[in-house]
């Protein structure tokens, strides 16, 4: 079936043991480029290997990364992938006969199928996960924002069906890994939106959030992986304004421990001699 090419683009950093899988769910594109941050493992040669348009770029934030990368694209659509993400067969078809018609739609909203420790989650809000990552080259970017970047376009949206696999954390080790670095991303957020933290965030969002998603969003009803998943999620809530406010308290310590210099005829003798 004739169809308008179509690129794939996948951010990387140190991504050897996901990026395999990623892109053997995506061989039948035209183009794949992978934009990688200096990784130290051998994700840009595994890249290669797939016949990837490999660049590097120092990482900021991911939607800068993706906003740097659009460009470079030469097909007439795009796919962004994050290199734990797999194309269901269901939806490479989807995506094939939408590139057949060349639309209707600017852009389609794909369904997210998330696992944890390699079970499904069903519930927990995760079945609610709708993204928008398959659009017209040139009618894309994303905000300017360090976690939870929306993309924004310019066009009509619709969706496809098939679901995208989302192997999320592997373990409670890769959790608590990219637990730091998300909080203090969700941190400069906060500031930079002039949210300050609260004695009232710290206590109430983080239990706000697990209610939510275990009672609520029934992610009881996923067993013990939806436990975890919930209480994890309160976590980096609590840890997200924490680390909010320990980014607005360090220039005031700074300030308080950094002795003031003394001007020279303030020193002592017994300094002068030294």
């Amino acid at each position: 079936m004739a169809r308008v090419p179509l690129s794939v683009l996948v951010t990387t950093q140190n991504e050897a043991r996901n990026l395999p899988d990623c892109l053997e769910s995506v061989r039948w594109a035209d183009e794949i480029l992978v934009v990688d941050s200096a990784s130290t493992d051998a994700t840009a040669e595994i890249a290669t290997g797939f016949g990837a348009r490999v660049f590097t770029h120092t990482y900021e934030s991911a939607a800068r990364q993706k906003n740097w990368a659009l460009p470079l694209v030469r097909s007439p659509w795009v796919l962004i992938l994050d290199a734990d993400e797999r194309v269901s067969p269901e939806l490479a078809a989807e995506i094939q006969r939408v590139l057949a018609a060349d639309g209707p739609a600017d852009g389609y909203h794909l369904r997210r199928r998330s696992f944890f420790l390699g079970t499904p989650i069903r519930h927990c809000g995760w079945d609610r996960d709708w993204i928008l990552r398959f659009f017209r080259s040139g009618r894309g970017s994303y905000d300017d924002r360090m976690v939870h970047e929306t993309l924004r376009l310019d066009g009509r949206s619709d969706r496809l069906n098939g679901p995208l696999w989302h192997y999320t954390y592997r373990s409670f080790s890769d959790y608590v890994e990219r637990l730091d670095r998300y909080s203090a991303r969700g941190a400069a957020d906060l500031r930079a939106s002039g949210r300050r933290p609260s004695v009232a965030a710290l206590l109430f969002r983080p239990p706000a959030r697990f209610f939510r998603m275990y009672v609520l969003q029934r992610g009881f009803l996923d067993g013990l992986p939806g436990l975890f998943v919930c209480t994890l999620a309160a976590v980096s809530v609590w840890m997200k304004y924490a680390r909010s406010f320990e980014g607005e308290t360090a220039p005031r310590r700074t300030a308080v421990t950094t002795p003031a210099r003394r001007s020279a005829p303030e020193r002592t003798a017994e300094e002068v001699r030294r």
